[in-house]
């Protein structure tokens, strides 16, 4: 299988998909498989990927930690499904404000008529106000509609409720406990550039993207303070540390972090009533990135620099694969990106059959 993984990884890095990623593979039981594949770019002289190098993980941030620590809260008893939004943020001001709730931030029911990378140009005060003041196109909970601006208004509910900021947060629930010492909101100010593989040459932030958040809107607001729809940088190693716990139902090396209820609601659809598909804080049913022959206990979170976690209940597996597939520019489209990510999971998937 090891074989297999590379192969499918080096085919990816000769058609220029990514010019490096890291493969990880955590079962139950602890055992992991991580494959290092590429450089840091394509250059000929450019740096070797490494095992434990690190990447801006994008919208994966919205499920780990973000999601994961609303979660915790919920489990905690500080914090419901069916709590009004309002109550935390009153700032949050618009017509159908009464009716927007906890749930439809886990679920990304609110539909905004705007993506935040519009508002790239406006200062951080400027795109928090159009977070909390512009009309939802349809009624909360109606319409599933991913936006960076959903997470970003439960990063900021986590923050009230507990009074520190996400990046405190989550080192102090997850990260350190579960030994994740390479994850970070603000990478520079631990690790060296050196040990971080860029994500893009970008004319609006001057150059190179290297050790920076790479989303735009999450750049502009985490000058303020980090938030919830992007920022992380991680490695596998580390996110496999997060998956194990995931597989043995929230507890790992004797520490309680998730109930089994919670857990459950991971990988259990919230959105059957709309035809759609989501936990609480992951997504579900995936088969253009999950592939098609894993269980439906599968859940997952993308990120649009190229990377994926997922994690079978089921079979007790989870599959972490990192990339820069933004290097040096962005693609029109995730296609090439898509079918190796489903094909190393169908790999992975197969050999548990």
């Amino acid at each position: 299988m090891e074989t297999q993984i590379k192969n499918r990884a080096m085919l990816a890095i000769k058609e220029s998909v990514f010019p490096g990623c890291v493969i990880g593979l955590i079962k139950k039981n602890g055992e992991r498989i991580v494959v290092p594949c590429g450089n840091f770019t394509f250059e000929t002289n450019s740096k070797e990927i490494k095992q434990d190098s690190i990447f801006d993980v994008a919208s994966i941030t919205k499920s780990i930690p973000v999601s994961s620590l609303a979660l915790k809260l919920i489990d905690e008893g500080k914090l419901k499904l069916e709590d009004k939004l309002i109550n935390f943020l009153p700032e949050f001001k618009n017509s159908q404000r009464e009716s927007v709730l906890i749930k439809h931030l886990l679920t990304q029911t609110l539909d905004y008529s705007f993506r935040l990378s519009s508002h790239k140009d406006k200062s951080a005060e400027e795109i928090l106000n159009i977070i909390l003041t512009s009309e939802l196109k349809t009624k909360p909970g109606e319409k599933f509609f991913y936006s960076n601006a959903t997470t970003i208004i439960l990063g900021l509910v986590i923050e009230k409720i507990t009074g520190k900021t996400l990046d405190i947060l989550a080192e102090e629930i997850f990260f350190k406990p579960l030994k994740m010492t390479r994850t970070s909101f603000n990478p520079l100010l631990k690790f060296k550039k050196e040990e971080i593989v860029p994500t893009e040459i970008q004319e609006w932030r001057g150059g190179l993207i290297h050790g920076e958040i790479h989303d735009e809107s999450a750049y502009i607001l985490s000058k303020n303070k980090p938030v919830g729809s992007a920022g992380i940088f991680s490695t596998v190693p580390d996110l496999l540390n997060f998956l194990e716990m995931l597989l043995n139902n929230g507890t790992l090396n004797g520490k309680h972090y998730f109930s089994q209820e919670i857990t459950k609601s991971f990988h259990t659809n919230q959105l059957s009533h709309i035809n759609e598909w989501s936990g609480l804080g992951w997504e579900l049913n995936q088969p253009q990135y999950m592939g098609t022959n894993n269980t439906n206990s599968t859940f997952g979170k993308t990120g649009f620099t190229g990377c994926v976690v997922t994690c079978d209940i089921q079979k007790g597996i989870g599959i972490v694969i990192l990339s820069n597939y933004t290097y040096p520019k962005r693609k029109p489209d995730t296609e090439k990106l898509n079918k190796f990510r489903k094909d190393i999971s169908e790999i992975i998937n197969k050999t548990y059959e």
